[in-house]
C-alpha cells in the first residue's frame, strides 16, 4: 500500500473516531400503545412496549442538479451503492470526499459524507423500520430461540406441524430452516408472520393456511412453507439489490413507481418491497409506517434500534481463499456470479465443474476442497458450511457455504478442515442443478457478500467480475481472462496452484476423468 493511501485511511479513522458518537440516522422513541392485534403470551409477563414512534421526518426537496447532500454512512455501504442511490457516480462521491481512498470496499458505519444528487420523482418514505443487522441472520439473531419464543403464545403456531423439506417440522421449525437458508433474521419471518396472520395471537388456524396465508397466490408457493420461501426469496432480491445499487425502482400493483429515498436503509427497502407485493394497496402506507410492522417488531423484540451494532464494518477484506478443487487438475469456471440461495439477490455464488462432468449427473471421484481454514459447523443433503473463526455459528464472521457436494465422503459437522483439504466430491445434490459441479458463495456475520462490486469474490488471485445476467462474468489474474460458460473448453478452464510447483498457466495437457 503507498504512503498517500496509507494516510488517507489514518486520517479515515481519526476522523471516524471523532463522529461516531454523535452520528445517527433517524430518531426512535417509545409510542403510546401497542399494536391491537397481539394478545399477551402465556406464562410470561405482559408483552414489551413496542419502541418505535412516529418522529418529524425529513421533506426532500426537488433538488439542483449535482447538489450537495448530507450523509451519515450506514452499515454495509458501499461506493457503488451510493452511487446508484443518489443518481450520482462514484467520482463524483470521491471528488467531493477525498479523504475516502478509491479502493475502499465498504465505508465505516457513522461517517459523515457529502453526495452530489440529482433528484429523482416519486421518493418512497424516509422513515426506518429496522436497523439491517436485525435483518440479517446474523450476530443479532445469536440469543433468540424461535421455539421457546413461539410457545410463549397461545398462537396457531405454537401447535402447528407439516411436512417441509423433507421432514416434519414445527411451525419454529419451518421459521428456522427458511432463516437458515435464505440467512434473514427468524425474529422477521415470525414478525411477518404474526402481521399478517396472527400466529402468535390468534388460536384459530388460518383456513388457507394450505394454500396462501402470505398472500402470494401460486400454485408453486402453496402451503405456510413455500410461501416463507416466496417471502424470503423477495425479502432478499430486494435487501441485495438496494445493498448493491442494482435497485433503485419498483412498481405497485396500480402502475405506480415508487423510488425508495436514497437515505434509506437496505431492510427497511426490503420490507417495503415486500409489503407492496403482499398487501392490498390500502394497507401498504400503514405496514411501511410507524404504527405498522415497526411498531409490531417492537412490540415483540424490544427497540431494535437500541444498541444497534453495525455487522458489516469499515473496510471488509476477504481472508485469503484459494480454488476449491485440487491442484493441477483443470476444472471449467460454469457459473459467474449467481444466487447463493433461492432465485435472483445475492448474487452471492460461482460454480466450478470438474472435467468432463458438463451436460449431467454423474458421480465422480474428484474432490472439491476447502478454499479456507475451517470449521464444519453445517452438513446435510448437499450442503456443508464451513465457519472461519471457528466459533460453531454461521451467524459470525466469514463462512463458506457449499452447495451440491454428494453424501458419500461429505465433510461432516464437527471436522476442521485446513485450506485444501477433501470437503465433498461435487454432484448434483441439493437445489436444481443439470449437471455435476459444485457451488461456492461467502457469508460474512450472516449477510451474503457478492462475488463481484466492492469486494469481489478471490480465489488464488482470480478476482471475480459481474456480467450483465446471472451466471455470466469472469476471473481475472496476471492479465488472463476466463470467462464463464456452461462448457468445458480451454477457454474456460483454470487450475489451482495452491501447494504444487510449476503449474503452467497454459492448459495444452489437461488431466480429464473418463465419465
Amino acid at each position: 500500500m503507498s504512503i498517500s493511501i496509507t494516510k488517507r485511511i489514518l486520517n479515515l479513522i481519526i476522523l471516524l473516531i471523532a463522529v461516531i458518537a454523535s452520528s445517527a440516522c433517524t430518531t426512535h422513541s417509545a409510542p403510546d400503545e401497542t399494536p391491537n392485534r397481539l394478545a399477551n403470551p402465556t406464562n410470561v409477563q405482559e408483552a414489551p412496549t413496542p419502541a418505535i414512534v412516529g418522529t418529524p421526518l425529513p421533506t426532500r426537496p426537488v433538488y439542483d442538479p449535482g447538489e450537495l447532500v448530507e450523509y451519515i454512512v450506514q452499515n454495509g455501504d458501499t461506493l457503488p451503492a451510493l452511487a446508484a442511490h443518489f443518481n450520482t457516480s462514484i467520482d463524483e462521491i470521491l471528488e467531493t470526499n477525498p479523504i475516502i481512498p478509491r479502493d475502499v470496499t465498504t465505508l465505516p458505519s457513522g461517517l459523515p459524507l457529502q453526495i452530489p444528487i440529482y433528484y429523482r420523482p416519486f421518493w418512497g418514505s424516509p422513515y426506518q423500520i429496522i436497523p439491517d443487522s436485525q435483518f440479517v441472520n446474523g450476530p443479532g439473531a445469536i440469543n433468540f430461540d424461535t421455539q421457546e419464543f413461539v410457545d410463549q403464545y397461545d398462537g396457531w403456531l405454537r401447535d402447528y406441524v407439516a411436512y417441509a423439506a423433507g421432514a416434519n417440522r414445527t411451525g419454529a421449525g419451518v421459521i428456522d430452516y427458511v432463516a437458515g437458508n435464505f440467512s434473514i433474521s427468524p425474529r422477521v419471518l415470525l414478525a411477518i408472520l404474526e402481521y399478517q396472520t396472527g400466529a402468535l395471537s390468534d388460536p384459530e388456524l388460518p383456513s388457507d393456511i394450505n394454500t396462501y396465508p402470505l398472500g402470494y397466490r401460486n400454485y408453486t408457493n402453496r402451503g405456510l412453507y413455500l410461501q416463507l420461501v416466496w417471502a424470503a426469496n423477495v425479502l432478499n432480491n430486494s435487501y441485495y439489490g438496494w445493498r448493491t445499487g442494482s435497485l433503485t425502482s419498483f412498481d405497485h400493483p396500480d402502475g405506480r413507481m415508487e423510488q425508495p429515498d436514497p437515505w434509506q436503509n437496505a431492510a427497511t427497502v426490503a420490507l417495503q418491497i415486500y409489503f407492496n407485493h403482499a398487501l392490498e394497496a390500502s394497507l401498504y402506507p400503514r405496514a411501511i409506517g410507524y404504527d405498522g410492522f415497526a411498531q409490531l417488531f417492537a412490540s415483540l423484540y424490544g427497540n431494535p434500534w437500541t444498541g444497534d451494532i453495525a455487522h458489516i464494518p469499515g473496510s471488509l477484506i476477504q481472508p485469503e481463499m484459494q480454488l476449491p478443487f485440487e491442484p493441477n487438475i483443470f476444472w471449467a469456471f460454469t457459473g459467474g456470479p449467481h444466487t447463493g440461495w433461492g432465485s435472483g439477490e445475492p448474487l452471492a455464488a460461482l460454480d466450478f465443474a470438474p472435467p468432463a462432468m458438463l451436460g449431467g449427473c454423474q458421480q465422480t471421484e474428484l474432490w472439491a476442497t476447502a478454499i479456507a481454514d475451517g470449521l464444519v459447523v453445517r452438513s446435510e443433503r448437499g450442503i456443508v458450511v464451513l465457519d472461519l473463526d471457528a466459533d460453531g455459528d454461521e451467524r459470525t464472521g466469514w463462512v463458506i457455504f457449499y452447495l451440491h457436494l454428494e453424501t458419500r465422503d461429505r465433510a461432516q459437522v464437527g471436522a476442521y478442515l485446513g485450506k485444501g483439504e477433501h470437503i465433498g466430491h461435487p454432484s448434483c445434490e441439493g437445489g436444481i442443478t443439470t449437471g455435476t459441479h459444485v457451488h461456492l458463495g461467502r457469508k460474512y456475520n450472516g449477510e451474503w457478500i457478492p462475488a463481484a462490486g466492492a469486494l469481489p469474490f478471490v480465489l488464488e488471485g482470480w478476482v471475480t467480475q459481474g456480467g450483465e445476467d446471472p451466471y455470466e462474468g469472469s476471473l481475472t489474474r496476471f492479465g488472463r481472462t476466463v470467462h464463464a460458460c456452461e462448457c468445458s473448453l480451454q477457454e474456460n478452464q483454470l487450475a489451482s496452484t495452491a501447494n504444487s510447483v510449476d503449474v503452467e498457466e497454459d492448459i495444452g495437457t489437461i488431466e480429464t476423468e473418463t465419465p
